[in-house]
């Protein structure tokens, strides 16, 4: 196969361009990168990022710095060239699964997209991996050279990119697991996992009565924790008893009258025992408190 030659612009970078070439790297193993604003040399070349001033996707070219813009969202974020490059190739990176690449849009993509294009509207306030990725620049006071430190917030931008990707992944494949939990559910108020993995979404979108969840620990021991009223929320659907709240080992089995029962969180949203059983009577206890 022949190297392919990608153009992005030289100097000052951002995070739509670093996350661009990272995204290709995972779909083009070898090729030559090219941070240029000849247009001979990005005539020339086999895709072209952020520079040139032409989208179209059907011959390599991936700008929206042209007159126009290159689209927006339905919800009315612009496109810059992450999300262009996302556009063609998201699915490929994931590996053909649509649902992942989509959920990797909503969480980084569009966000970089937004901040780039200068669309705050909806963009959470605070460090940003965007500004992370502008960090990367050399300040006034260094002598690196753009091109050097471009790569560096490629190599970062990879591994950024790498872990939305797993977690999406594992929050998408962990959907099934859930629902068949909650579909074999004794009482439909406790769920139990076999193991733990990311629930809150699932529980939300299909239980109006899940309160508490219980799984194992990865020390071995058992855990309950209480269904928040929505995702990211600190208000839970029913706490745990209030005489628990911050008591352990002897303390916390005296009042639980549990011989084994470890720890309550001072929140109230976990506690644990080291056996299923008690935990499971542990939601009992709180089921009726």
């Amino acid at each position: 196969m022949t190297q392919i030659t990608i153009a992005t612009h030289n100097g000052n970078f951002h995070a739509d361009d670093v996350f661009s070439i990272a995204a290709l790297k995972s779909i083009f193993p070898s090729f030559k990168l090219v941070r240029t604003r000849d247009l001979n040399v990005i005539t020339a070349a086999d895709l072209v990022i952020d520079v040139g001033g032409i989208y179209d996707p059907e011959t390599g070219r991936f700008d929206h710095h042209q007159r126009g813009g290159a689209g927006a969202r339905e919800n009315g974020i612009p496109f810059s060239s992450f999300g262009l490059i996302w556009q063609k190739y998201g699915v490929q990176i994931c590996a053909g699964n649509e649902e992942v690449a989509t959920s990797i849009d909503n969480g980084l993509v569009s966000t970089i997209d937004a901040i780039d294009c200068g669309h705050v509207e909806g963009v959470a306030q605070g460090i940003s991996l965007s500004q992370t990725i502008s960090m990367f620049n050399p300040t006034w006071q260094e002598e690196a050279h753009f091109d050097q430190c471009f790569d560096q917030a490629v190599a970062f931008a990879e591994q950024v990119l790498a872990r939305f990707i797993a977690s999406a992944s594992g929050g998408i494949s962990a959907k099934a697991i859930v629902a068949k939990a909650i579909e074999d559910a004794t009482d439909p108020r406790v769920i139990v996992l076999e193991k733990y993995i990311p629930w809150k979404r699932t529980v939300h979108a299909m239980s109006q009565e899940a309160l508490y969840m219980v799984y194992p620990s990865s020390t071995g021991q058992w855990r309950i924790q209480t269904v928040p009223v929505e995702p990211g929320s600190f208000e839970d659907r029913k706490s745990l008893p209030a005489s628990w709240a911050g008591l352990s080992d002897q303390a916390l089995q005296d009042v639980t009258g549990l011989e084994d029962a470890m720890f309550c969180h001072n929140g109230l949203f976990i506690a644990g025992c080291a056996s299923f059983e008690n935990t499971m009577k542990m939601a009992d206890m709180a089921l009726k408190a």
